[in-house]
Order: C-alpha cells, then sequence, then structure tokens
C-alpha cells in the first residue's frame, strides 16, 4: 500500500476539493491515461486495485505508471468512544483527486489493450473516468 515514509505533521484538516486540476492534468509518460471527471478521495488500496487489474490486464506487455500519491492522513476515533479528548489516530491515507486529472498512464500496448486495461481500473475507482490519448491531448480535447 502507498503512503508517506515520514510526515511532518501526523493529523491535517479535511480542506475543500473544489475547482479543477491544475497540476498533473498532462499525459506525459505514456501514450494512454486515465483522467478523472469528479472529484474525490482516491484511497491507497483503490490506487493498488487499480493498478493490479491494470498489470492483469495488460499481462506483463508495457509499462503502467501511477501519477497520484496518497499524501493526506484520514483519522478515525475506535468505536464507542465518547466526544472529546481530542482527534483520532491516522487510520488511512487517501490521495485528493480533482477533475482533469490523470490518475494511470499506460505506454508500450496497443489502443484496444490499454481501453480495456482502463476500463478495468476505472471500475475499481469510486469516480467516472474517461480513457484519453496523447494525440487527443495534443489537439486540445481535454474536457
Amino acid at each position: 500500500m502507498l503512503m508517506p515514509k515520514r510526515v511532518k505533521h501526523r493529523r491535517q484538516h479535511r480542506g475543500r476539493m473544489t475547482g479543477v486540476a491544475t497540476k498533473g492534468n498532462t499525459i506525459t509518460y505514456g501514450s494512454y491515461g486515465l483522467v478523472a471527471q469528479e472529484c474525490a478521495w482516491i484511497t491507497s488500496n483503490q490506487i493498488e486495485a487499480a493498478r493490479v487489474a491494470m498489470t492483469r490486464s495488460i499481462k506483463r506487455g508495457g509499462k503502467v505508471y501511477i501519477k497520484i500519491f496518497p499524501h493526506k492522513p484520514v483519522t478515525k476515533k475506535p468505536a464507542e468512544v465518547r466526544m472529546g479528548s481530542g482527534k483520532g489516530a491516522p487510520e488511512y491515507w487517501v490521495a485528493v483527486v480533482k477533475p482533469g486529472r490523470v490518475m494511470f498512464e499506460i505506454e508500450g500496448v496497443g489502443e484496444e489493450a490499454a481501453r480495456e486495461a482502463m476500463r478495468l481500473a476505472a471500475n475499481k475507482l469510486p469516480i467516472k473516468c474517461k480513457f484519453m490519448m496523447k494525440e487527443q491531448q495534443a489537439e486540445g480535447g481535454e474536457a
């Protein structure tokens, strides 16, 4: 599972997820990408499930790039604990994803294989996603 090696502060505020992605919204490494259409917190378990689905689909042909990382800790208090006495302990880690963010990229496989792999990965994620090609992006096909 993905998580930071060390952090400066153990607990964070929840923050807001308004607006669109300004960073990480272009396909840089691969030929095909999976782009987020909604905003959400993507957990490290979901990222790993999507990665496994993609790599199994392309059967060790090509390369998969993960372009999101879970930096944000989500805390939770134990069950049946009274209110008060501070914030809970970190439970899991999430990546904050906004619309337009390229989450995964693939290179070294054909378009049909990449499309199928991205479809399987998108089924593991809690948001709507869109398949995009690098050529599409160069023409200005971002939405």
